[in-house]
């Protein structure tokens, strides 16, 4: 070991994507930006993570000759939750909703996220000042012995319960009595207005607790067998750090995660004050911008996955676009278009370098026959997650189910009929089975462009795609090479157009996904019309993910400006990690039901004041109590903790009139490290 590892604190980064877990060791010493003394790479490994995580950690240790008792600090950034999102996966969970009524599901997406999980509506919650309405938990209580069987959790939404949550609280704590099951409560996840939106984000922290618990778990237990002694943060959607508890309890602040990291690993590593950073993976591409050195943070809440929440987080717009993403043919046209994603299927490449002769027999027999099949080239395989994440399935699901194994099986002799390929989808987004087809990734390797997995049944997935027939009935392609290359292209094209539509979007300009197709698909037409449109974009492009050098290089041309792809681009979510800083916040809401009275909601408190200014003062100091707590419980020991406070207030006959009050305190500092 050199004498500067042993005098300088090491750093680990982790970052667990949907392919692939990065691991970085890095160390503060070796410049102003500190020095990046080993990188590798692993399979993200969703039935265990924990074998991931070891592999890429293992093999960063064993590249820097380190001691495992040098690292100070692992911090890990993961698409997981975000990636879930976008895919419509998650554990099946029960919503409870007090004193709201069925028709307040159509609002806000709740209908379309809530799907087929089962719901349960109480009597209760309050008014807008906090007052109670008359709490009847008896529906919710005898529906427990069914549901505690068969779902991974609950969430609880009572009506602003951001101005009191007594409801919220009595629901939670009968559930976890009778059933022991996790539960999260909406206020414990934000503090603004909004019902139906409040809920919303509650169900998908629910969904998403037994993912990030795994994750969570996997790391810390491999953290323990290495000896690495060190404190575990996670990275929120904000780019923040925060304790892998805080982390475990509220899971939907770590979408984003990765993307965030990706935006501070940008800046640090390019010095870039002012870009749009691309940052493509296996199954998204993530796309921001950075003003000032700073990534914009979404004031509206994140949106993912189609469902708008009320995570802050930054301001990235996430595309179903990525490496893995599912290559189709558009249906019904003469010239069909390739259509890629949303969806993320294993690589044929990846699936036949872990089974072999599993994968490829099924594909050389199918070349065989005399006509391409609809579900040529296409695997189910099961995902590996714990059997208990399976209840709830219908009859149907079950059946299906029990047919898919740990080898990958070929969907035409799985399938007899549409049904059945509806149930199988159920099962994909309930992230109990994974699709395995011809991807860019096996485009990649077919063209000699990747050669991390099995080039061979990736070359015989591009023969059997290249087979599909256009609609005058002719081969759309006359090679496998000849698929890949306009595979490749039309990712590299959709990739421009993401980011213009994100450049148009950030400008408030409507219809940005229409303008960008249109530029991008003029910039590449032989003949571009009669009226001739370009577009270029203010700043440059950072290109980041493992195969930004590859889908990146033709990109300058589509946007109008360079394309900066760092030396460490390929790590940067993992370096990013241990480059941030914790920060927390903690709001109050003083209202006045009455005139003379002024109603105190800080944390899980309501209070009284006759006076406006004791009133204010209380709740400025609550929030900086819980603020320190916050963030002496997300990692830091070092806060320096700011508040501000906002004032609602008209005037009358030339009287002030109080309104209302916000009071926030923000807590900030560096990560505690280990001794």
């Amino acid at each position: 070991m050199t004498a500067k590892t042993k005098s300088s604190p090491l750093f680990l980064g982790i970052d667990t994507g949907g392919t692939y877990t990065d691991a970085v060791l890095w160390s503060e010493a070796g410049g102003p930006n500190g020095k990046v003394l080993a990188k590798a790479k692993a399979l993200t490994t969703r039935h265990d993570l924990a074998v991931g995580i070891s592999g890429a950690v293992d093999a960063v240790l064993q590249k820097s000759g380190t001691d495992p008792a040098a690292i100070k600090l692992v911090s890990m950034s993961t698409t997981l939750a975000t990636n879930a999102l976008v895919e419509g996966q998650g554990g099946r969970v029960a919503l409870v909703m007090i004193g709201f009524s069925e028709g307040d599901l159509a609002r806000d997406g709740l209908k379309a996220a809530l799907g087929t999980d089962p719901v349960v509506f109480c009597p209760g919650g309050h008014d807008v000042h906090g007052n109670a309405a008359k709490l009847d938990l008896s529906g919710l209580e005898a529906a427990l012995p069914e549901l505690g069987a068969s779902v991974s959790g609950f969430a609880v939404c009572a009506y602003f319960a951001t101005r009191n949550p007594a409801h919220e609280l009595a629901a939670r704590d009968l559930i976890r009595e009778k059933t022991g099951l996790p539960v999260t409560a909406s206020h414990e996840l934000s503090a603004k207005l909004g019902g139906p939106r409040r809920a919303l984000t509650t169900l998908l922290n629910a969904r998403l607790i037994s993912m990030i618990d795994r994750l969570v778990a996997a790391t810390e237990g491999f953290l323990g067998q290495r000896g690495i002694a060190a404190p575990l943060m996670v990275v929120r959607g904000d780019g923040a750090l925060v304790s892998a508890a805080f982390a475990r309890q509220r899971p939907i602040e770590t979408i984003l995660s990765g993307p965030a990291a990706s935006l501070v690993g940008a800046r640090h590593m390019t010095g870039l004050d002012n870009a749009v950073v691309s940052d493509i993976g296996g199954t998204t591409t993530d796309v921001a911008v950075l003003d000032g050195g700073r990534p914009r943070l979404d004031p509206e809440g994140a949106t993912v996955g189609g469902f708008r929440t009320m995570v802050e987080a930054v301001a990235m717009r996430t595309f179903g676009l990525g490496g893995d993403s599912e290559v189709a043919l558009e249906d019904g046209a003469l010239n069909p278009r390739i259509l890629l994603g949303p969806r993320r299927l294993v690589p044929l490449a990846l699936a036949g370098m872990v089974h072999g002769e599993a994968v490829t027999s099924e594909l050389e027999r199918q070349l065989r026959a005399p006509n391409p099949g609809r579900m040529d080239g296409r695997f189910a395989v099961r995902t590996g997650v714990p059997e208990r994440l399976a209840a709830g399935l219908t009859g149907a699901e079950a059946k299906l189910y029990e047919l898919i194994g740990a080898v990958p099986l070929a969907l035409d002799r799985l399938l007899t009929s549409n049904a059945q390929n509806a149930t199988l989808n159920r099962l994909v987004s309930r992230g109990l089975v994974h699709i395995a087809g011809f991807t860019p990734s096996d485009a990649a390797h077919v063209l000699g462009k990747q050669a991390n997995w099995d080039a061979a049944p990736a070359r015989l997935g591009a023969e059997l795609f290249a087979r599909k027939r256009d609609g005058r009935g002719q081969s759309i392609a006359a090679s496998p090479e000849a698929i890949s290359e306009r595979v490749l292209t039309t990712l590299t094209r959709l990739s421009a157009e993401v980011i213009l539509e994100t450049a148009f979007a950030e400008d408030g300009l409507d219809g940005a996904a229409t303008v960008a197709h249109a530029l991008v698909q003029r910039a590449v037409d032989s003949h571009p019309g009669i009226a001739r449109l370009s577009v270029t974009l203010d700043r440059p492009v950072i290109g980041l993910g493992a195969s930004a050098p590859l889908h990146y290089v033709g990109l300058p041309p589509l946007v109008g400006n360079d394309c900066v792809v760092p030396e460490d681009t390929d790590v940067a979510n993992a370096l990013g990690a241990v480059v941030g800083q914790v920060r927390v916040s903690a709001e109050a809401r003083v209202s006045q039901p009455k005139e003379g009275l002024f109603r105190v909601a800080s944390g899980e408190t309501v209070r009284d004041f006759i006076d406006e200014a004791a009133a204010i003062a209380a709740a400025e100091t609550d929030v900086r109590a819980i603020a320190a707590g916050r963030a002496r419980e997300a990692g830091t020991d070092s806060a320096e903790i700011e508040v501000a406070s906002e004032f609602r207030v008209s005037t009358v006959e030339g009287q002030r009139m109080f309104i209302e009050a916000h009071v926030v305190a923000v807590a900030s500092g560096r990560p505690r490290i280990a001794v």
